[in-house]
């Protein structure tokens, strides 16, 4: 009796009606959430204020990158719109590239196997100003003074919160190798305790005079006849091409980086379709193969006829099942995604397409963990030639056939690296989800635009046998793990959700996707609701131990003994804790109502505001 109760507490039955720690949030007019309170606050500012989604979502941008909520503004943006005039979904490629004189040859030369994790060598160019920039000039409401206040007012001084001010206390040896970031992040200097202290007020001069001018480059332009968006373009030209551009790029190289003031101008914003499957008739959207999100496509296309649901919620054969469905979409992230911008092009037609995920959905079939798992060949599925076939096969050939080490600390670190990520929807029919990043503490900060730049070149390889799309080379993008999601059923907006997390983004964003369309949990149950995590695939992020480690399965602490027992039967190495997803963030849309339902994780200092 006692076991079949622990089953019954375990099955999808019961996950509809579970208790969640944090409530759901409910909005009629709006919903903000994001990484930190504050930011959350200021999203609904800029909703009470008349602004859209886009507004809301660019005021959230700003004042995270102001509160280094796991990055700065010389990060990277990725980001999805829901357009409801046009009754489509756009992407936003605000990713920045590799600066002149970056090569494999000079990565090399400098004895890195990967380019480094921090530093001015670590930086691409920034690309969260333009993409703010562009997602506020081509579909908000309101003016860059308006959307920029609440980060300007946070950067002439906010209470830091405990989360932050201890991570720049952690990090203070490496920040104080750059002289701008130790005057901007270590205010007491030589006192037992550099950093600011919890609620203590941060104050950043450099960066609050940046945005200023950015604001006035703004009213000058509108004070001279020209439109709102054309005054927010000629704020985007003083960052990339004038002043700022020239100190951003001074500070940058007196530090040692490569990044030149040509490199800055030439620099754009893609505005671009994204790609896209539909799963059981909810088409699900994701950024194209210079981010990790096709992953997450392809895992739905190999679980298409699965039954997933008669399985049961985390059993083992669930469990077993998604994990195998992961690395195989995996791997092939892992030789195929890259910089579609730079020849050849990637074979997303093939990798996206039903007749490979059939023929890869053969290996679902094992009973055991496969840890041969490599990339396959999708050229055939869309008529066509490998043009890195002798590559492949070496991959293929020396596919790991044991099981690695049990990943440490340092390990563990490089998978969950976090960023933040920011969602928003209105009732005029806006929908934003981004998932922004880079420039996280400890950043290096450009000369005195208060600017962190970006750490996103440790992304590349120079190794071509690793993935022969990815290599690093000037003027190409990274292919970065950061992956937002929108998803729409009977062609309206059905959900929109984000993680942070590195390598487990896609991972979590899956396994939440499913709690809700297989298992009928609320938004706020999938986000609290146990994941697991793979470690099969190339590491993202990090230094030289960037290798697969097959057959190690991270489980929640709750699971229960008979699945413990079950998945060490099939081969898995099992590890434990209280915590297996980054804070997911999302809103889903009840047509019923006409109401939005967000959800925010239950740790962390992730938040939301509906009205």
């Amino acid at each position: 009796m006692r076991s079949l109760l622990l089953l019954m507490l375990w099955m999808p039955v019961q996950l509809v009606a579970q208790s969640t720690q944090k409530p759901v949030l409910h909005g009629k007019n709006w919903m903000a959430i994001t990484g930190k309170p504050l930011a959350a606050t200021a999203g609904a500012a800029i909703f009470q204020k008349g602004g859209n989604a886009v507004d809301a979502a660019c005021a959230m941008l700003a004042a995270t990158c102001t509160m280094w909520d796991v990055l700065s503004w010389g990060g990277e943006t990725q980001a999805l719109i829901y357009h409801p005039g046009l009754k489509k979904v756009i992407g936003i490629n605000a990713l920045g590239v590799a600066p002149t004189g970056a090569t494999p040859e000079f990565f090399k030369k400098k004895g890195y196997d990967f380019p480094p994790e921090y530093g001015p060598l670590a930086a691409v160019t920034p690309g969260t100003p333009g993409g703010l920039f562009t997602m506020l000039a081509e579909y908000g409401k309101m003016s860059l003074a308006e959307v920029l206040a609440p980060a300007m007012e946070l950067a002439a001084g906010y209470p830091i919160e405990a989360q932050t001010a201890n991570s720049i206390e952690r990090e203070k040896k490496r920040i104080k190798e750059w002289p701008y970031s130790a005057k901007v992040l270590l205010p007491h200097a030589g006192a037992p305790r550099e950093a600011p202290e919890a609620g203590e007020l941060f104050v950043q001069q450099q960066l609050l005079r940046t945005l200023e001018k950015l604001v006035e480059t703004e009213k000058a332009a509108l004070k001279k006849g020209k439109s709102r968006k054309e005054a927010i373009y000629a704020a985007y030209d003083r960052f990339y091409k004038g002043d700022i551009a020239a100190e951003f790029v001074r500070g940058c190289q007196e530090q040692g980086g490569l990044i030149t003031r040509q490199d800055l101008a030439n620099w754009k914003v893609i505005i671009e379709e994204p790609l896209k499957v539909n799963y059981k008739g909810i088409d699900v959207y994701k950024l194209s193969q210079w981010t990790q999100g096709p992953m997450l496509l392809q895992s739905l296309q190999l679980l298409q006829e699965v039954d997933l649901k008669a399985m049961g919620y985390n059993s083992s054969r669930y469990i077993h099942t998604l994990y195998q469905a992961m690395n195989l979409a995996f791997a092939d992230r892992d030789f195929y995604y890259g910089d579609p911008y730079f020849p050849p092009a990637e074979p997303m037609e093939g990798l996206l397409s039903t007749t490979y995920a059939k023929e890869r959905a053969r290996f679902l079939l094992e009973e055991n963990n496969n840890p041969a798992i490599g990339p396959g060949d999708p050229y055939p599925f869309q008529q066509d030639k490998n043009p890195y076939q002798d590559l492949l096969n070496k991959w293929q050939e020396q596919g790991t056939k044991e099981l690695a080490a049990a990943p440490d600390a340092a390990y563990l670190d490089q998978v969950w690296r976090g960023t933040t990520s920011v969602q928003a929807a209105d009732k005029e029919g806006w929908v934003v989800s981004i998932t922004p990043s880079g420039g996280w503490v400890p950043a290096c900060i450009a000369g005195e635009t208060g600017i962190g730049m970006s750490q996103r070149m440790q992304s590349f390889v120079i190794d071509p046998a690793l993935n022969p799309f990815n290599v690093v080379a000037p003027g190409k993008r990274p292919r970065v793990t950061l992956t937002p999601t929108l998803a729409l059923k009977e062609g309206r907006p059905f959900l929109s959700f984000a993680v942070q997390g590195g390598d487990t983004q896609d991972q979590n964003l899956l396994q939440f996707f499913l709690n809700i369309t297989e298992f009928g949990m609320n938004v706020q149950q999938a986000a609290e609701a146990p994941n697991f995590n793979s470690y099969q695939y190339w590491l993202s992020l990090g230094g030289k131990d960037r290798k697969p480690k097959p057959g190690h399965l991270l489980l929640h602490e709750s699971t229960p003994a008979w699945i413990r027992k079950e998945l060490t039967d099939r081969g898995y190495i099992l590890r434990f804790e209280a915590r297996t997803s980054g804070p997911i963030n999302a809103i889903w849309f009840d047509w019923k109502h006409q109401s939005f339902w967000g959800g925010s994780s239950n740790y962390g200092e992730d938040y939301g505001i509906g009205w």
